[in-house]
């Protein structure tokens, strides 16, 4: 749905990729607005019985009675970085049947919201990337270098469970051709709000917010948040 001359469709896979794990999206109504959001290009790179994308921000088992059974699933597992998360690498699904994950799209605060408003999101086993790779949607800010968009987590997620790197690097062609298709006409890079603040370049007003100014302060002080 993009214009001839700056269409991804060269960058996405001929055919779906071939993959056992299915992934459940779950997206804050507000990344439907975005004009340059990262889902729409994961869902075109996989066969759509594999990609789910649930939007809202409530979830309940009379509403979502499929997400209920999912999130009560064993081999389930939820993409949210925490204290009670496990690497991924680490963890090994011990069944015969295949995997799923949920990720949540959407700002951290916003994924933070669903997340813990949402008791069904707190079943399956909780897991996090420890991605060697910094972003390359250089045309959204991120909180720290290390922060990923929804579709580069997701290539990292899939191409450990699956066991194929070629994956992770066939779903971040379209974003990187996004990325620079928008960079060529007019877009400017994005640094890290943490690349910013260490480098003397946030030209923003600090916040008055004691907590957020408080995270700030751990960002430049390389304190995990």
């Amino acid at each position: 749905s993009r214009p001839q001359k700056v269409c991804l469709c060269p960058f996405l896979p001929v055919h779906p990729l071939k993959v056992s794990t299915c992934l459940y999206i779950i997206q804050h109504p507000a990344e439907e607005s975005r004009v340059l959001r990262t889902v729409p290009l994961l869902a075109a790179c996989l066969p759509p019985d594999k990609c789910k994308i649930l939007v809202g921000r409530r979830f309940n088992e009379d509403r979502y009675p499929e997400l209920a059974t999912v999130c009560r699933n064993p081999n389930t597992l939820i993409l949210y970085p925490g204290a009670e998360a496990t690497n991924l690498e680490e963890v090994a699904v011990m069944s015969s049947s295949p995997p799923v994950m949920i990720i949540i799209d959407g700002t951290w605060s916003q994924a933070k919201d669903i997340f813990y408003k949402n008791s069904l999101f707190r079943l399956p086993k909780q897991v996090q990337l420890k991605p060697s790779i910094s972003s390359q949607y250089v045309i959204r800010t991120q909180p720290t270098n290390t922060c990923l968009s929804t579709l580069e987590c997701a290539a990292v997620a899939l191409s450990i469970m699956e066991k194929n790197k070629s994956i992770q690097e066939t779903i971040l062609h379209p974003l990187q051709a996004l990325c620079s298709f928008q960079l060529q006409h007019g877009a400017q890079i994005h640094h890290s709000k943490e690349h910013l603040l260490k480098n003397g370049l946030y030209d923003k007003p600090m916040p008055k917010n004691k907590r957020k100014l408080r995270r700030m302060e751990l960002l430049v002080n390389n304190v995990k948040i």
